[in-house]
């Protein structure tokens, strides 16, 4: 069991994330940086989906009260078991009344703790994962607060042999103030002027402090629309649309001087014209940027961005392999 002494700024309950019910109003949630949180899992010899802690920001402290083996992935930060500093993305055994505690993170935004067999919450709606909005799934649907006890599962076969192993150098990701996020124009794109659309992809942006795990929002250009008659039902603002589903990754115009991008917690439709659609592969580096990140959006083709897609989980598998 984890005994938790300070919840810190936002730490969560995340897996995989729900399937199959965005059509009925409820998004997928779970890890923000999948890639990141999963390799975290095969440090352990975890199944990839096992639940782990989303830390945010500023972390916070835990007694554990279980001997165990855990793994810090994600977001650079100061973590110390006790009063010594811990190596992030290696397998660290843990002993009964042993304290871990975070410090800020110094880049990216989310931290990753795996803990061997996983962590413990009943399943919501096919998964462990929490949509705060909602406060549904993951510890009583909300953050972690002082005085929580989080149940984990027991220590998996053999894994105390797997202490000291770490991800190697070149598989770990970038954490930097200036990202590249590739996305297919698309969807009611055609709203835009030409100069509109030049002006999105030239133009550097950068992140909100207004920024979630629903969606980041960004600055630092003017988007113009095309003059157009409004159709029944749309509004008479030139940012509207007829009501639309909008996907993951969604990027939205509400007015000339701003972008939303939807991620995990989306809202799953609105009225909104919406440019197109950052790549899979990409949610990933959007979640682990932090407010004033620079940013530039690159397009791509579908074919591209499957491919983007299929590398990064050969990267993955490429992990796997190493770690056996």
């Amino acid at each position: 069991m984890l005994y938790i002494i300070d919840g810190g700024l936002q730490t969560l309950v995340q897996d995989m994330g729900r399937k199959e019910y965005y059509h009925l109003g409820v998004p997928p949630s779970g890890a923000a940086d999948k890639y990141s949180y999963v390799l975290g899992n095969l440090l352990l010899g975890n199944p990839q989906d096992y639940a782990a802690l989303e830390i945010t920001l500023l972390g916070p402290v835990i007694e554990f009260r279980k001997k165990t083996v855990i793994a810090i992935t994600g977001a650079p930060c100061e973590a110390k078991l006790n009063a010594e500093i811990v190596p992030m993305w290696e397998s660290l055994l843990v002993k009964e009344g042993d304290v871990l505690s975070f410090r800020m993170t110094t880049s990216g935004v989310k931290t990753y703790l795996c803990v061997s067999g996983g962590i413990q919450v009943p399943d919501v709606l096919g998964c462990k994962s929490t949509y705060v909005l909602s406060q549904l799934g993951g510890y009583q649907g909300r953050k972690l607060q002082a005085g929580d006890e989080v149940q984990i599962g027991e220590p998996l076969p053999g894994v105390f042999q797997q202490v000291g192993k770490r991800i190697p150098d070149e598989y770990l990701p970038p954490f930097s103030t200036s990202v590249d996020i590739r996305m297919v124009v698309g969807l009611s794109s055609y709203r835009l002027s030409d100069e509109g659309l030049r002006a999105f992809l030239n133009s550097e942006w950068q992140v909100g402090l207004e920024s979630n795990n629903i969606a980041y929002r960004y600055t630092g250009a003017t988007v113009t629309f095309k003059p157009t008659e409004p159709a029944f039902g749309a509004g008479d603002n030139s940012s509207n649309v007829v009501d639309i589903v909008y996907p993951i990754g969604a990027i939205m115009v509400p007015n000339e001087k701003e972008l939303i991008l939807l991620l995990r917690d989306a809202t799953t439709g609105g009225g909104f014209v919406t440019i197109g659609t950052a790549i899979h592969a990409d949610l990933d580096l959007i979640a682990q940027s932090r407010p004033n990140t620079k940013t530039r959006f690159i397009s791509v083709t579908v074919d591209q961005a499957i491919e983007a897609r299929m590398n990064k989980k050969r990267k993955v598998q490429a992990v796997q392999e190493l770690l056996r």
